[in-house]
């Protein structure tokens, strides 16, 4: 199958660009502020609208500056110490999933702490919504043709423009529904239909046991990043960077569960 060519560019105002990718993230951010304040604030008493209008700017702070530091120090540093100018030129791509986690967390240290409210709380509701984001980020990344897949001779395989000329698996779509669709459902559900949205601190554990086992398995269909390659010829960086997650969903999820067994008894 051949790659269905969609310009990079969406459309233009004058001189400038606007790129599909830079509206992938307009899209996540304002489609999740939007049902945090519609349906989820109602679960609690401690956050009010005005609350999360002022919290989106941190994390959209926290967001970019995190996603594209993170790029810079585990992707590709050596190009960017030679060429720091180069750091700043966001518009041009390059943007890490898990420095921008790193960056939203400390943007939400902070500003719980200016609030006065537990950060769980916070985390929580970003967890439930973040995969939305992570979704259009993913389909922006099968529309630059960036990101692709391993060399694949199954239905799937599309060809990339700067893929070489034989088929890959379109691992920017597997990501979308894993990461994306998958896990939006799996804690939206866990949310309103089961007793776990009383557990504070449980749906961030789960977001991030379920981010780096889902990112981990897709890993194998997506093609290493050229400068990187592998690591002891079989694991990515994607890969390695998800181990920690994965540790500390799983720690935080057997602490929250621990706190409310010993609560009840």
């Amino acid at each position: 199958m051949n790659f269905p060519h969609i310009h990079p560019i969406a459309f233009s105002i004058g001189p400038l660009d606007i790129r599909w990718y830079s509206l992938s993230y307009i899209a996540g951010i304002l489609i999740s502020w939007i049902i945090v304040r519609k349906f989820l604030i109602n679960s609690n008493k401690n956050i009010s609208k005005e609350f999360i209008d002022e919290l989106l700017n941190y994390a959209v702070i926290g967001i970019i500056v995190g996603g594209r530091l993170g790029y810079v120090l585990f992707y590709n540093f050596e190009y960017y110490l030679f060429s720091p100018i180069e750091i700043l030129k966001i518009w041009k791509g390059g943007m890490s999933f898990h420095g921008g986690l790193i960056g939203i967390i400390i943007a939400i240290i902070i500003y719980s702490n200016k609030r006065k409210i537990n950060y769980l709380e916070i985390t929580d509701m970003i967890a439930l919504v973040s995969p939305i984001g992570i979704f259009f980020g993913r389909i922006a990344n099968f529309i630059n043709g960036e990101l692709f897949g391993r060399i694949t001779y199954s239905k799937f395989g599309i060809i990339f423009p700067n893929g070489g000329d034989l088929p890959r698996h379109p691992s920017q779509l597997y990501e979308a529904f894993f990461e994306g669709i998958a896990i939006f459902l799996i804690l939206n559900l866990l949310f309103f239909f089961s007793k776990f949205r009383f557990y504070k601190g449980f749906f961030s554990g789960m977001f991030l046991f379920l981010y780096g086992f889902f990112r981990f398995f897709v890993e194998y269909f997506r093609e290493p990043d050229s400068q990187i390659g592998y690591f002891f010829e079989f694991v990515t960086l994607g890969q390695i960077l998800c181990i920690p997650m994965i540790i500390l969903g799983i720690f935080i999820i057997s602490k929250v569960i621990k706190k409310q067994n010993n609560a009840k008894s």
